[in-house]
């Protein structure tokens, strides 16, 4: 019972951050996977550069947006959920 009692906090503390730190972050993961595997071709969006075009090419790991000074090609993990979505909200 003593030693149950000498490892409460640690384990109360594990578990305080699990629910407020870890959980909350794989869920965002879980998210953003969705959101890129979702993305098809006319989609506008921002990527987390601030760069703003609209997908005209997508591949499994990449993307080309055309810009107005062109087209780019890019990893789909630099499109930022966030940005995209209130772009789209408009």
């Amino acid at each position: 019972m003593g030693q149950l009692t000498q490892f409460a906090p640690f384990l109360l503390m594990f578990v305080v951050i699990y629910f407020f730190m870890i959980r909350p972050q794989q869920k965002r993961a879980k998210s953003e996977k969705e959101f890129e595997s979702a993305l098809k071709v006319g989609d506008k969006i921002i990527t987390k550069s601030g760069l703003h075009g609209k997908v005209s090419e997508l591949s499994e790991t990449t993307v080309v947006i055309e810009t107005m000074a062109g087209k780019l090609k890019m990893e789909r993990s630099a499109i930022s959920m966030e940005m995209s979505a209130s772009l789209n909200k408009k």
